[in-house]
């Protein structure tokens, strides 16, 4: 069962944008965690949410026409970003109206992010690099995988913790 006050939608439901939209407003619900794909769906039904209500946006990029819908309704919206290998979430960012470009956010607690080029070294602001995670969420491994697991689990060369790695997410 889910704690006091947490509502879990099945499987069947959240698949389906009437359903769905029901059991947000009949939950009484005051946030909700989906990702784009799951947005879109309900936007495109006519769902508007309501003043307050807090969008948590994940697991796919979030387009800034999606946003804007979001926000419409009176929604906070905000955008995470993290790699199933660093934790469900590694960066967290409230999304403003009209902003024209959509952030991934900051690094949430006991985590740090680097934009590095190929040799490991940081690029200046605006220059595009490789998204970097390290902190406590990074996990140590793949399992029976140990040459995909030195290729993009490496050591942290910003730390004083010889032991500390960072994730190469792929992500530039």
């Amino acid at each position: 069962p889910a704690a006091p006050g947490v509502s879990v939608t099945r499987r069947e439901e959240a698949a389906d944008d009437g359903r769905l939209a029901r059991q947000i407003e009949s939950s009484g619900a005051t946030m909700m965690q989906a990702t784009p794909t799951t947005w879109r769906m309900l936007v495109e039904a006519g769902w508007k949410g309501k003043k307050g209500f807090k969008v948590l946006c994940g697991g796919e990029s979030l387009s800034l026409d999606l946003a804007n819908n979001l926000l419409e309704g009176g929604n906070t919206v905000w955008n995470l970003y993290g790699p199933t290998e660093t934790t469900v979430w590694s960066t967290a960012g409230q999304v403003a109206a009209n902003r024209g470009v959509i952030s991934i956010g900051v690094p949430i607690a006991n985590t740090q992010v680097y934009i590095v080029d190929t040799n490991m070294q940081p690029v200046p602001v605006g220059i595009p690099g490789e998204l970097c995670i390290g902190g406590h969420g990074v996990a140590r491994g793949y399992l029976n995988r140990p040459g995909l697991t030195t290729q993009r689990f490496v050591p942290n060369p910003y730390s004083g913790d010889s032991g500390e790695r960072l994730f190469k997410t792929g992500d530039w």
